[in-house]
């Protein structure tokens, strides 16, 4: 095992803690991203304003091969210097990018077309890194969430969304029930998945502008938000485990939706 590989055997190992998470969810300060496909899409992205970029020898390397000009000058570090920035586990190839949070968007800035993810208390960074991926890979027009019980977009977050966290634009709100009636009478229809609804996605009658509406994983979605559903639909699985993760759910549904919506054009 050679040195690198000692100091990230290392830092796997060692407890998460309430320091660590300070580290990286530091609400007063900038959002940290790592990881290449997460900073070059950071770096490619004019609305995302940098203030700081620290590479590792590699990682400057890295940079070079992918012809990417910040405006920020990089600074060369040891790894080291990046790991105490960072959580333990944290795999960040030689990269680490400071930049100031990307503005989010008012719930009347939504186009009233296509499709929207809400996501009523997702807290596991990871599951809603993941989950902004896939609305990104199905070109999902916002991700609506409550500005409290949600992870912070940095971080693990920003490193699971693996870019996407720059194409899918977070809509922050105090109130998700009262957020869902708005949407209503915007004219979206809120459809929200549920173990125990009536209907398989893959059946339901949807249409455009559609807001499919996913609860946190255990506890699924709060009762006053699945009253405020116009539908209550399930996932049907062939298999013995009837049940999907958060995010694996989130991809699926995506999909059928997306199938189902470009049918009905």
């Amino acid at each position: 095992m050679n040195d690198q590989e000692k100091r990230r055997h290392g830092r796997r190992n060692r407890p998460w803690n309430k320091q660590d998470r300070r580290r990286e969810w530091d609400r007063n300060g900038p959002a940290l991203i790592y990881g290449w496909h997460a900073v070059q899409a950071a770096l490619e992205n004019p609305k995302r304003r940098i203030r700081r970029i620290l590479l590792t020898p590699n990682g400057e390397r890295r940079l070079q091969e992918l012809r990417l000009n910040p405006k920020v000058k990089p600074e060369i570090v040891r790894p080291e210097v990046i790991d105490r920035k960072l959580s333990p586990d944290a795999v960040h190839q030689g990269v680490l990018l400071e930049s100031d949070p990307l503005p989010s968007l008012e719930l009347q800035d939504i186009s009233p077309e296509g499709l929207v993810l809400v996501l009523d208390q997702i807290t596991d960074p990871h599951n809603f890194g993941a989950i902004i991926r896939s609305a990104a890979a199905f070109a999902v027009s916002a991700i609506v969430t409550t500005a409290r019980h949600s992870p912070e977009a940095t971080g693990v977050l920003a490193k699971s969304a693996s870019g996407g966290l720059e194409y899918v634009p977070l809509v922050l709100v105090q109130n998700l029930a009262r957020a869902l009636t708005e949407m209503k009478s915007s004219g979206f229809l809120i459809v929200g998945l549920d173990d125990e609804g009536k209907t398989d996605l893959a059946d339901a009658p949807l249409r455009a502008p559609l807001a499919l509406v996913l609860g946190a994983e255990g506890k699924g979605m709060r009762q006053l938000t699945r009253e405020t559903c116009d539908l209550l639909v399930r996932l049907n699985t062939p298999g013995r485990i009837k049940s999907l993760n958060v995010s694996n759910a989130a991809a699926l549904a995506l999909y059928v939706a997306h199938r189902q919506l470009s049918v009905s054009k």
